[in-house]
């Protein structure tokens, strides 16, 4: 696993990792504009596309799933609408109370996703988008209690970012821009290594597969290169190069389904 670190223009090096973690990540929906009802776009993302063909009960209303970290709760809101019986969490207070407030008649809690107030073998499927790398000691606690809340035989989907040779570009050009003001921000892994997380920890893979080339590609065009992401050149651009990229090189993130065992390893 690699570290990245994250600029603290604007931000406390004072505060508690999961202070911190609220606190940047509460800024980020807040200038993300906070929760809406607008949740169709959830429909036309890679991580659904893997993800629907589990859902696989006649009733999907039996199964009961956890979105960890559902930031503005598009996620659950979409979940919903097909019938599943979804409960989102995230360590955003003022965020969670918002999507209490607009959306009533859903599951909203405030939560650690390393220490939850569910039962054991609470959850069919628990999905979690880009969180569990971003507690310093690991993801090992977050992953043994998905286990622990998940049922026999349950699911757990997840993305990571992933720790691939596009980075090696990118390296050198961070390390120029960033100020020794830094504090840890986020891990990146290998398949080798978030299959070994996993295994240690008591899940099956079932499927790792690299995804969000596009972004990737973007994120390289930055890095290596200086191109601003925002700038529509550069969108373009990646768009146009992102079908020719390997994923293995270029990908964002790993995408990996896997099945509760029976006993720890």
């Amino acid at each position: 696993m690699r570290k990245d670190y994250i600029s603290l223009v604007d931000l406390d090096d004072q505060d508690s990792e999961i202070d911190f973690i609220e606190k940047y990540w509460t800024g980020v929906w807040d200038r993300a504009g906070g929760p809406t009802q607008k949740f169709d776009r959830v429909f036309r993302q890679e991580e659904y596309k893997l993800l629907k063909k589990y859902i696989t009960k006649s009733n999907p209303s039996d199964y009961r799933v956890l979105d960890g970290g559902c930031g503005l709760g598009q996620w659950v809101l979409a979940l919903s609408s097909l019938g599943l019986n979804c409960t989102g969490i995230d360590i955003s207070k003022k965020t969670v109370g918002l999507l209490q407030q607009l959306f009533p008649f859903g599951n909203w809690v405030v939560a650690d996703i390393r220490s939850t107030v569910f039962p054991d073998n609470h959850f069919d499927f628990y999905y979690s988008w880009g969180v569990f790398e971003h507690f310093e000691s690991g993801p090992r606690d977050c992953i043994l209690e998905a286990r622990r809340i998940l049922k026999s035989d349950g699911l757990l989907f997840l993305t990571v970012p992933f720790d691939n040779l596009r980075h090696a570009f990118g390296e050198a050009a961070a390390k120029k821009k960033f100020s020794v003001d830094t504090r840890f921000y986020q891990y990146r892994f290998t398949k080798l290594e978030l299959i070994r997380e996993l295994n240690i920890a008591g899940f099956e893979v079932i499927h790792i597969t690299p995804i969000h080339k596009r972004q990737g590609v973007l994120r390289f065009l930055e890095g290596a290169i200086g191109l601003p992401h925002a700038w529509r050149f550069s969108r373009v651009l990646a768009a146009l190069l992102a079908p020719v990229c390997p994923a293995s090189i270029f990908a964002h993130m790993l995408y990996v389904a896997a099945k509760k065992s029976a006993k720890l390893n």
